[in-house]
């Protein structure tokens, strides 16, 4: 039988790795969890933004984000631990 993990467990153990977060909408963030609360709000490092192209949506607009952020749990929609971004089919890939 599979060990079961609750999700903030596994929240819990990407602390301090890479994440990749696909927030509500069309947004997407690359970045290195720092911590979270029982809310799923995250803190980030070294966080990468992605987001259409508002001249052209079949483009995306990478933004890095200098400083540390705060991510409100209520718009993010999936959580990738240890993943690195975008695949290369995705919008997010065809960043500018």
């Amino acid at each position: 039988m599979a060990t079961r993990i609750l999700p903030l467990e596994l929240i819990d153990k990407a602390i301090g790795s890479q994440i990749w977060i696909l927030m509500r909408g069309t947004k997407e963030i690359v970045g290195t969890l720092r911590g979270f609360d029982d809310y799923v709000n995250l803190v980030l490092d070294d966080a990468v933004e992605f987001s259409p192209d508002p001249s052209d949506p079949t483009r995306a607009v990478k933004t890095e984000l200098k400083t540390e952020i705060l991510l409100n749990g209520n718009q993010i929609a999936i959580l990738v631990p240890g993943g690195s971004g975008p695949p290369e089919d995705s919008m997010a890939a065809r960043s500018s």
